[in-house]
Parts: structure tokens; sequence; C-alpha cells
């Protein structure tokens, strides 16, 4: 398989965390969003949508982190990222879907530049807006968070909301927001912090990192 991402794109990040929790092996393929490569033919091939990731399985292209990582879970079932019984699979999906629908996208590379270019924000207000959002969703999944057993979201693994979850705490982390205030939230990232399958998806750990 080939990854075609960038090293500090949240849903590049999801993708890497899930193919490492799957043990699975994948040549990776920058594609620098600063300077513009996602927009280039090439790459649209790939994503028309013009964003990362994409993932290339044989004649197979699957674009949205989201349902790669769910096609990751059918295609190769151990370990699973999604709980069997279908409560709980509903409940982890709403988890993944508050941070990867709700809270990330209004924060990504190209609402900011939009906010900064068309509507004139000034960094300040860049980033007072970037933590504002970010503390909202993280407020709701504390709640949702709270009274859940196990290690996990889901008990004792980690999975799809993990996947999705440390990315968003790196974007936080950047923008100066603490997890002072989410105990839970903090208990999560501390566990998944211990497991090679986070560490090796980490930004400053992807080859592109440097460039």
């Amino acid at each position: 398989m080939e990854l075609h991402g960038y090293f500090r794109s949240s849903a590049s990040y999801r993708v890497r965390i899930a193919l490492n929790l799957k043990g699975l092996e994948y040549d990776y393929h920058p594609v620098n969003l600063l300077k513009g490569e996602q927009k280039e033919p090439q790459h649209r091939t790939l994503n028309p949508q013009g964003l990362v990731p994409a993932l290339v399985d044989g004649e197979h292209v699957l674009t949205q982190s989201l349902a790669i990582m769910e096609w990751l879970d059918e295609q190769h079932p151990q370990p699973a990222l999604l709980p069997s019984d279908p409560l709980a699979r509903a409940r982890v999906r709403a988890l993944a879907y508050n941070v990867a629908c709700d809270i990330q996208p209004i924060q990504n590379l190209r609402v900011l530049k939009y906010l900064q270019s068309e509507l004139g924000a000034s960094d300040e207000q860049k980033v007072m807006w970037i933590r504002h959002w970010i503390d909202g969703g993280f407020t709701a999944l504390e709640t949702q968070l709270n009274g859940q057993g196990g290690t996990f979201a889901n008990g004792d693994a980690p999975g799809l909301f993990e996947c999705c979850l440390i990315p968003q705490i790196y974007n936080a982390e950047r923008f100066g927001v603490t997890l002072d205030k989410y105990p839970r939230i903090a208990k999560i990232a501390d566990a998944c912090a211990t497991l090679p399958a986070f560490e090796q998806a980490r930004p400053e750990n992807q080859p592109d990192s440097t460039v």
C-alpha cells in the first residue's frame, strides 16, 4: 500500500496510526500542503478534492480518513478499530466524528488561510478561533467519556476514536490548549503515548517533517 499524506495533517496522522495498529506495511509519499502539491494534477488524479490522505492499494484508491480506516478494519479485522457490539460501535463512531467532523475541519489549513487572506483575521484572531473550537469540542468529549470504564474509550485497546483524538491533541498543544481541564482525555492520551503505533505515527517521526 501507498499512503500519500502530509506529516502534520490530522487526517494523514489518523491513517498512519490505524495502519500501525493493524501492523500493515506501506510506502509513504509526502504531499507538501504548504507548497500546494495537493493541487497538482498528479495528486488530483488520486484525490480530486485536492486533499490528503489518499491510500493506494493495488488498483484501488481510497480517500477520506474515516472511510479509509473503516475499510482497513473490514479488510484486516484484527486488531479491531471498532467494537463488535452495535451500540458500542455507534458510540465510538460518535466520539470519532466529534473530532473528525466537528472540531478539526474548521481549523484545518485551508480554513485558516481563508480566515486570514479573505476575511483579514490576524494571527492572534486565528489562534483564538482555533482554541475556541478545540475547547468546545474537548468539553463535550470529556462529558461523553466520563463514566466509561477501561483505559481507552472502549475498554483496554485503542481504536477508531484514539486514531482521531491523538492528532487533535497534537494540534491543540501546538496552539496552547492544554489538557488540564480534560482529565479523561489526558488519561487516554497518556496510555496512547506508551504504544509504538502512536509514537511511530507522530508528525516529527515522518520523513517530510524536516523538509
